[in-house]
């Protein structure tokens, strides 16, 4: 370590041994030292602290540099605790339900977004391509340009499972600027963060994913912000083999 603080100018031996190499301290440098291993045990890595001792005797400069090491490792506890919780809270669950892990829930952002909309009171959930045969039909003239990295999703506005006449919204991005439709609307969806968990198969599963990510939600201090939506990265448009959909059920959250 010695050697280390030599290299980098921060402690540098009042004499070296020109045959063994060994360095040679005075007892006046005890306390830059002393300094050194004080800051270390703070946070600052080494380069910080060279900056560090060549305003070591200006306070303002010191107080400083110990502001904003201790702004970030606050920034880092918060991080920690959040990690301990999504730790225990794993725990706890795969204590009462050893199937809890299969769908993994993660925090995400989604980004501003310009879609293609369709929103409609359907008969029931099993009925969502009535929108996307809206969709199609009324946008054929316009020539719509699919985004790059494109995602089709559909938005639940009613709170909580309905059996019929249930409010949906599908959206699909789209690049350019259009004109309404009598159904369809082009807007800007803006960011939002959101829990979300993705699947690999039939639509069967979607009930036990919105039950591990509600979970989720509820286990780790977030509140709903917001309609659930699912986003379609393989969908029946792409595939007719139920196992080869890829689907990923995303809440909008908020911290309490």
């Amino acid at each position: 370590m010695l050697r280390h603080y030599d290299e980098m100018g921060l402690l540098i031996p009042k004499a070296t041994d020109g045959f063994t190499g060994y360095r040679y301290y005075a007892e006046d440098q005890l306390p830059v030292a002393g300094r050194i291993a004080s800051l270390r045990d703070m946070g600052f890595g080494l380069a910080a602290i060279g900056e560090i001792l060549q305003c070591y005797n200006d306070p303002h400069a010191l107080a400083e540099f110990l502001t904003v090491k201790h702004m970030e490792l606050q920034a880092e506890a918060e991080e920690t605790k959040q990690r301990l919780l999504l730790l225990e809270t794993a725990i706890e669950r795969l204590r009462k339900d050893k199937t809890a892990m299969n769908y993994n829930v993660s925090l995400k952002t989604m980004p501003e977004r310009y879609v293609a909309s369709v929103r409609q009171i359907i008969p029931s959930y099993s009925h969502e391509q009535l929108l996307w045969n809206t969709m199609m039909s009324e946008t054929e003239q316009l020539k719509m340009q699919f985004a790059e990295n494109c995602c089709s999703a559909a938005v639940f506005h009613d709170e909580g499972y309905k059996e019929n006449d249930v409010d949906v919204e599908i959206q699909v991005m789209v690049k350019g600027r259009y004109e309404n439709t009598e159904h369809v609307v082009f807007k800007t969806v803006s960011p939002i963060e959101v829990a979300s968990a993705t699947y690999k198969g039939s639509y069967d599963q979607l009930n036990a994913v919105n039950h591990a990510v509600a979970n989720w939600v509820n286990d780790n201090g977030y509140a709903f912000n917001g309609p659930m939506f699912c986003i379609y990265h393989v969908s029946p448009a792409q595939t007719q083999n139920p196992d080869e959909l890829v689907t990923e059920v995303c809440y909008p959250v908020k911290r309490k």
